[in-house]
């Protein structure tokens, strides 16, 4: 996606309503060549004062850049999955939450706060199904080390509300104060149905992405993330007041569309609102 595009993008997402944007990741350019600009992006975005908006690291040189750009909210990631950890940053689960215990310090010395995401929180593409013990596990150590919230994300879309049932109980069991979100993609078909049961568990702040958009260049089969404007039509007619202007997220989706050039996945973008009625 050019530059321009980007900006066009987080400026028309800006607009809908939405109260908190991850807007770039500072990850190498060998690493991930479609976040090289992040810099140029950050510098051109129109800022609302009504948005939060925050930057995914993986480490701290990444963390360095998003200090300098002025970002007060940070995201690392680590994944539950050694396999995964490894084929991510090369390094194992293990060795992550060393550094992500380090970067925590870090930030907080810098008036910036830590959002943890665990990836592979509820399968892994490599190894199949995580216990839900060992992302628990996980979930004390940051919180020991600081972490200021946790995040779980669903790379592959393997989670299942069994599966989300089973690991926020118990994370809650064990740490009850500190602030979860839950990040699903729809590789099959379950990150309403996902959203839905995490609501029942208390749960009130997910990821999503404008259109479905999304993926993990490190994890085989991986598709977008739900896509927001699906959430937001889903909630809407559940009563439940998000503050989003559906609308316009869905003009939104259709502009990261065209930049793509390609088809997204949102099925609200592709039939519109249940709402519009045919001519």
């Amino acid at each position: 996606m050019p530059t321009a595009a980007k900006i066009e993008l987080l400026d028309a997402l800006s607009g809908t309503g939405v109260r908190r944007i991850e807007a770039v990741s500072f990850v190498h350019p060998k690493a991930i060549p479609q976040m090289a600009d992040a810099d140029q992006v950050w510098a051109q975005v129109r800022k609302s004062p009504a948005v939060r908006y925050s930057a995914l690291v993986p480490n701290s040189r990444g963390a360095q850049r998003a200090l300098a750009a002025g970002f007060t909210e940070v995201e690392v990631v680590v994944s539950a999955s050694d396999t995964h950890n490894k084929r991510n940053v090369n390094r194992s689960t293990g060795e992550s939450l060393d550094d992500i215990a380090a970067l925590i310090d870090e930030l907080h010395g810098a008036g910036a706060s830590a959002e943890v995401i665990i990836a592979t929180s509820f399968g892994c593409p490599f190894e199949g199904d995580v216990d839900p013990k060992r992302v628990a596990d996980i979930v004390d150590r940051v919180v020991a080390d600081g972490a200021d919230r946790i995040a779980f994300g669903d790379t592959t879309g393997m989670a299942t509300p069994r599966r989300v049932t089973e690991v926020v109980t118990l994370v809650r069991e064990r740490q009850p104060d500190i602030p979860v979100l839950l990040h699903f993609h729809n590789t099959r078909g379950t990150a309403l149905a996902n959203i839905l049961t995490a609501m029942d568990l208390g749960i009130t702040e997910f990821d999503a992405s404008v259109g479905g958009l999304g993926g993990c260049p490190y994890a085989p089969g991986a598709t977008g993330n739900v896509a927001t404007e699906e959430v937001v039509h889903m909630l809407a007619d559940m009563g439940i007041d998000t503050g989003i202007d559906l609308d316009a997220l869905i003009e939104a989706a259709a502009l990261a569309q065209r930049v793509v050039g390609r088809e997204l996945p949102s099925g609200v973008l592709r039939a519109g609102p249940r709402t519009r009625l045919a001519s």
